[in-house]
């Protein structure tokens, strides 16, 4: 069954769990008493999505090297799949988000965080799409780890393991800003500094408007007379990091990405 991730380094990357993992409420990996039926449930929907900050490095885990996956195109793989469920339901994934065993999502070793992979079962031709958001699984053999609920619809969940193969789904980048707005419900901004007084804080945001030649963003902090002083907002994450790299090579090597979801009506 399934592994989860942990924090190993400075990276998440998921692992084999021992009966000493203290994070679980189980020992074992298990489906749940009761859940509602899954075997019709819709493939996850394939969609442009930035990486994940978190997740996305080449790893090394029990003296194995693994290295994300940069040619996706035509990216194929056969194997055998398994699957994870209750013992992890609600836990971190290792881009960050919570794992859901209802939803269709999977776990694998290499493939960039978010990807969508088209799955078919060898054995009885049946397939499904995931929202692959996790690594693992980190057993010989195994290339895919699914969420309860894409097994259940593949039919692997009775034989716990199943021959498939696995084809990864490429989809480009938005070229224009109204197909961002469905695309990508976050934005991005790079913070450079933040002050205490108003008329500084504006001044400053004039001089890096110009410097960097982009858009500035002032935002008071909530309850404190601290200006916090940004570079953005930015749909595309890339030129987000674009902008942060410049920065730092610059006047401020301390500049970060915050991420936050931005209004959909939002133009």
């Amino acid at each position: 069954m399934r592994v989860i991730s942990l924090l190993i380094v400075l990276i998440l990357a998921g692992c084999s769990s021992t009966p000493s993992d203290e994070r679980y409420d189980i020992a074992d990996d298990v489906a749940p008493e009761q859940s509602p039926t899954l075997d019709h449930i819709e493939d996850a929907q394939p969609r442009y999505e930035p990486k994940s900050l978190a997740g996305n490095k080449d790893y090394t885990l029990r003296g194995q090297r693994y290295e994300i996956v940069k040619d996706q195109k035509g990216f194929t793989q056969e194997g055998n799949a398994s699957w994870y469920g209750k013992k992890f339901h609600g836990h971190k994934t290792s881009n960050g988000e919570v794992y859901d065993m209802y939803s269709m999502t999977a776990a694998h070793k290499t493939l960039p965080l978010p990807s969508y992979v088209k799955v078919t079962n060898t054995n009885n031709g049946k397939t499904a799409i995931v929202r692959v958001n996790d690594r693992g699984p980190f057993h010989d053999g195994r290339i895919i780890d699914l969420s309860m609920a894409a097994a259940s619809k593949l039919d692997v969940i009775k034989h716990g393991t199943a021959p498939v193969k696995i084809e990864l789904i490429t989809i480009e980048k938005p070229a224009s800003s109204e197909e961002w707005q469905s695309a990508n419900p976050n934005q991005y901004f790079v913070q450079l500094a933040a002050v205490s007084n108003q008329g500084k804080a504006q001044q400053i945001a004039e001089q890096l408007k110009m410097q960097f030649e982009t858009k500035v963003d002032l935002m008071k902090v909530e309850k404190t007379d601290i200006y916090r002083i940004r570079l953005g907002p930015y749909i595309d994450r890339d030129e987000a990091i674009s902008q942060r790299d410049k920065a730092k090579s610059q006047q401020y090597p301390k500049a970060f990405i915050i991420t936050s979801q931005r209004s959909l009506e939002q133009k």
